[in-house]
């Protein structure tokens, strides 16, 4: 278990923590049981738990993110935050159902294949009328719509040519295979937008 001064933190989940948190606020004042894929540093967990306790908040990633999680939750002890999930999006089985999904700056670090199995991940474990909520830059008609996002991209795919920013269009046909349908789009600071699929079947 790592000490206080041992949890990792991501600038970036600071900064945005706000803004989603409005949103979710907004979105979420009517739903209970969250899974949240890719709890990273495990902030988000913790910031948005706090703040929403009607929320009972499931993290979840890969093996090597769980002690950072863990880190958080022990210092946070909140009652309806759960320690995370071994979940790789690639080979996902999660016998849970859930009536929220919430991710964040996932979809542009994972290749396509794996944004497919994360939609049908959530095709699986959400309930009718639950909702997906997946936070970070997007293209919208194959466009960038900043300078700095086409930059980013440029970045991602440099690194690893699987990686890079998303073309909403392309997600929500994926979501359509899986009965979800767009319902609501939401712009926030640093070019990014906040969507929420709902779950129609």
């Amino acid at each position: 278990m790592p000490t206080i001064v041992d949890k990792p933190r991501a600038e970036s989940a600071e900064r945005n923590a706000q803004a989603i948190l409005e949103v979710l606020r907004l979105e979420l004042r009517r739903h209970s049981r969250v899974l949240e894929i890719g709890s990273g540093t495990g902030q988000h967990a913790i910031r948005f738990a706090s703040e929403l306790r009607h929320l009972d908040w499931q993290t979840s990633d890969l093996e090597e993110n769980h002690a950072g999680i863990r880190g958080w939750l022990s210092e946070a002890r909140l009652s309806n935050v759960h320690a995370p999930l071994l979940l790789d999006v690639m080979h996902a089985d999660v016998d849970m159902t859930f009536d929220v999904v919430y991710s964040s700056n996932t979809a542009h670090i994972m290749s396509f294949e794996g944004v497919c199995k994360m939609f049908e991940l959530v095709g699986r474990v959400l309930e009718p009328r639950g909702v997906f909520v997946l936070y970070g830059p997007f293209r919208r008609c194959a466009r960038f719509d900043t300078p700095s996002n086409e930059q980013f991209d440029a970045s991602l795919r440099s690194r690893d040519p699987a990686m890079g920013i998303r073309d909403l269009e392309a997600l929500d046909s994926l979501g359509a295979d899986q009965d979800l349908r767009r319902e609501s789009l939401y712009r926030v600071p640093s070019n990014n937008r906040v969507v929420i699929w709902k779950k129609v079947k």
